[in-house]
Formats: C-alpha cells, structure tokens, sequence
C-alpha cells in the first residue's frame, strides 16, 4: 500500500463561542437573564449599565414598577453599534436536541390546565391598566408576611412562660406551607431529647407533655385549622367554631370516618352508615366544603405566582399591538473611557502568553454580548408578532377560538429551525387581554373535523371545560356523553382523549362531580 494525499470538500457547523453565547442566553428566563447580566457587569469592566436603566422587575417593589414604568420615555432597547463589518450570529443551524392526606378543594376543580400561567395584575400592570387595584393586592400579600409571622404577632399578646413560648416555636418551625404541623409530636420530642445528654428519656416524656401543650395553643391560633395533623383534624378545628346543632355534630363525624365517602359523593353509604337523611347530610356537606383544606394558603405562594411578562399585547385601534416589556430589557453600552484607552493597540503580550484574557478580547467579548442581548430580543419580538398573527381569534374570543398551531409553522415562517423557535417559547411569557400566558401555550396539536378541517386541542379543551360548567349538578356528563357532544359539534375526540383532556383541566370523573 502507497501513501497518498486526497483533498476532501465538507461543510459542517462550528459553535464559535459567540454562537454558544447567543444560543444560551435565548434560552433563558427573564430573571436567569438578568443574573446573567449582572455577573457579567461583575465580570467585565468594559461593559456598563445606562444610568436610566430600570432595575431588575424581580428586585423592584411592585409599588414603584408603574411609577417607574410611567416615568420611563424611552421604549427602545439602546446599545452601542456594532462596529462595520461585524455580522451578528443568526440562529438558523441543525440543532441538537435537548397513606397522606387529600387536598380537598372545597368541592370545586380549578380552571387551569396544562401551559396556563395567568396573572392578571402582572398583565395590567405592563399594559398600563387597573394599577392601582393591583398594587393595593400585592401591597396587602406583602403586608400579610409568612403564616409564622402571623402566628407570632398573636404570640406576643399571650402570657406564656419561657418553657412554653420555646415550645410554641418549635411547632411554628415545623409548619408547612399549609399550615399542617409536617413532623409527629414524639419525633420532635426525640430529637430535642437528643440534645439533652443521658437524662434523654425523662427529658423526652417531659417534652413530649410540653409540646401537647404548646400544640393546644397553636390550634387556637388564627387561621382556624393551623397546626392540624391530618385533613380531618383540620377540618374538625373549624368546624367546632360553627354554631353547634344537628348538622355541625354530623359534619364532624363524617370528617372524623366517612371523608373518603364525602369526597366520593356517595349519598347512599352515607345515609346508611350515619343514619341520617338526605337534607341533613347536605347541610353537613355544606358545612365541610366551607371550610379551608389548607389554612396556610393565603399566607404562601404569592412570590412563586409573580410572573413579569416579556412581550404586553394590547388592543389598538389598527389592531393589536405586540411590544416588548421595557421592564425586561437590560439597557447596556460600552464604556468609551476605557474602549478608546486600549483603541490601537493589539493586546498585552504578557497577558496573552499567560493565558489570561486580553483588554481587546474584554473589549470583544462586552460587545458580543450586547449584540448577543439584542438578538435575543429581536427574536422574542418575531416569534411574538408570529404568533399573535396566527392566534388572532384567541384575543378577541378567547382559549376555545384557539387555532391548532406547531413550532415548525413558525419555524418555516420566520427562517428559524424548529429547536430555536422552543427556546423562545420556553419560561417567556405575554401579558395579554385574556392574561399573562407562556409562548408555548399558544401552540397545540390538532383535531379532524367533520367538515375536514382541524380544530386545536387547546380549545377543544377549553369547550369541555364550558360543557362540564353547564352540565346537571345532579347528572354529570361521562367522558362518552362528552365525546358524543363534541361529535355533535364536529369535533371528532375519542373517550380516551377526552379524559386525557379532562385530568389535565384537573376536573374530576362524573362519579365524583355528582352532587350530594
């Protein structure tokens, strides 16, 4: 065998690190964003935040973000140039994938499903409307504070020894954001038994005695049903501040054996079991379903519910108008102290041989990500008018006038490919007439119709959810009845589907919507 030379003609794709960069910071959050901005700030002494830059909406108080936003004049994002010559990196390559107790939830089932993030005040704060009601909400979610700073504010005015208070506060620490007392009594006493030394056993029964005590104080505590153990005992708490008569008595019986029976709605076992008749367990049922499952409710959640929308569509008078939150949008330049400092010269030799980076390669690197910044923008603002073009029925009429709609479509539309198009539409959100929803909700597969056409999946959600409202309390409809329903309207879903559907608006089968 000789040696040869052959000359060989390919292409293939290389990932400069300023493709990566783009690629990475299009897939972040709004809030990963902005810590990526501020560590690069950190980092890079060429780069600088303008003096008008708003800061972060996660870190700004919700009182001050209309203020800030009616003060704000200037809409546009601002960033120095890039330089002639300069191309900015596109996107468009082949890329490469990527028993406990129950909640009882007062006899209802929420309206949500899958994809669905809607916060109203968030929506109408971005658009300019209703902000003085949303402000006075979230002032008031902000003054509430966490359950166990509403339990010790009622602590301070009782006459508790030292011993008792101590106690009093371990429960407090064990809550769990339902107000549920989260570790048996016996388990809290050991481990502070432990801490004790070689008297643990005596320690242990007297603490033991102690934190009984202390639970009794805690479970007279406002709300009515903190420091419960289980669902029933929860639910018995609140029912012994009702007016007591026949139907309070029965309603803590039911809650005490029958509660798996009374969430079941079945009737007939409970009227033999009790003995009681129909009108009388319907006033106990009542009595129950007013109750709070979770006592700690209002007191939790209200930061994980805060969505800041990147793109705020709003009805005009041509139309809809699709901008970007100005909130979102870090305002960078380069600082042109430093820049013209270095202009001329090609770096520091000493640096270079070291491996550590260069001035100039500091001074590329701050303007890349500008532009990096910028692009992603621009690409959440095209993928946004995309797909406010398709689902122009869904502003007006809502989620059942949603059309079926995938990533390709706007992929093909917008010369992107189809995993770039995810990025966008994963953890952004549009602030909306009908709510703030993320970019992926927009998007769902299709139905055949009678008539040969599709129909969205999300809407077809949307109507079994309104044929669910209007259905006999008394009779519920079946997944079948529904099916038939949606065929009558020509929807074609089997059974299977529709209950997929079902579980995921998380409404419960008819045997359990059956009203007592």
């Amino acid at each position: 065998m000789k040696p040869s030379l052959q000359v060989r003609l390919s292409q293939h794709l290389a990932l400069t690190p300023q493709l990566q960069q783009s690629i990475r910071l299009l897939q972040l959050s709004t809030l990963e964003l902005h810590q990526e901005v501020g560590q690069m700030l950190d980092q890079n002494p060429f780069l600088e935040a303008e003096d008008d830059s708003p800061p972060s909406p996660y870190d700004t108080p919700p009182e001050r973000q209309a203020a800030d936003r009616a003060g704000d004049s200037d809409d546009g994002y601002r960033a120095d140039a890039p330089d002639a010559g300069e191309a900015v990196p596109e996107i468009r390559a082949e890329e490469f994938g990527t028993p406990e107790r129950e909640d009882w939830e007062n006899g209802t089932e929420r309206d949500d499903f899958d994809g669905i993030r809607e916060m109203p005040s968030t929506a109408a704060a971005g658009s300019g409307e209703g902000d003085g009601d949303d402000v006075e909400a979230q002032d008031r979610r902000a003054a509430a504070g966490s359950l166990q700073d509403h339990l010790r504010a009622q602590i301070v005015g009782m006459r508790l020894g030292d011993d008792d208070r101590a106690a009093l506060e371990v429960l407090l620490e064990s809550l769990d954001g339902d107000g549920y007392l989260a570790d048996p009594l016996e388990e809290i006493a050991e481990r502070l038994a432990d801490m004790l030394g070689p008297d643990r056993e005596e320690a242990r029964d007297e603490l033991d005695a102690r934190l009984r005590c202390a639970l009794q104080w805690l479970q007279s505590l406002e709300p009515t049903g903190v420091g419960a153990r289980t669902l029933a005992e929860c639910l018995q708490l609140q029912l012994r501040t009702q007016p007591p008569g026949p139907a309070r008595e029965l309603a803590m019986t039911l809650c005490e054996l029958h509660l798996e029976l009374l969430a079941r709605r079945d009737m007939r076992r409970l009227t033999a079991l009790t003995g009681a008749d129909e009108d009388l367990v319907r006033q106990a049922q009542a009595l129950i379903t007013a109750c709070e499952p979770k006592p700690g409710r209002p007191f939790g959640g209200a930061e994980a519910a805060v969505v800041v929308p990147d793109v705020i569509v709003r009805k005009t008078g041509r139309g809809l108008s699709v901008t970007l939150n100005p909130d979102v949008m870090p305002k960078l330049r380069i600082n042109d102290i430093y820049a013209h400092a270095i202009r001329g010269q090609r770096g520091n030799g000493a640096a270079a041989a070291a491996g550590q980076p260069t001035l100039s390669s500091r001074l590329q690197e701050a303007r890349w990500f500008v532009k990096n910044i910028q692009q992603r923008f621009d690409t959440i603002l095209r993928v946004s008018k995309a797909i406010v073009e398709r689902q122009k029925g869904f502003f007006t009429h809502g989620a059942i006038a949603m059309k079926p709609l995938v990533l390709r479509e706007i992929a093909d539309e917008l010369g992107l490919h189809e995993s770039t198009i995810s990025r966008v539409t994963t953890a952004k959100y549009m602030a909306t007439p009908q709510g703030t929803f993320e970019l992926k909700y927009f998007f769902g597969s299709s139905l055949n119709t009678e008539a040969g056409g599709n129909a969205s999946s999300t809407a077809v959600r949307a109507l079994i959810q309104q044929l669910v409202a209007a259905e006999p309390t008394g009779k519920p409809l079946s997944d079948s009845q529904l099916s038939l329903m949606l065929e009558e309207q020509g929807i074609q879903v089997a059974r299977r589907t529709v209950a997929k559907y079902r579980e995921a608006l998380r409404i419960a089968p008819a045997g359990q919507r059956k009203a007592i």
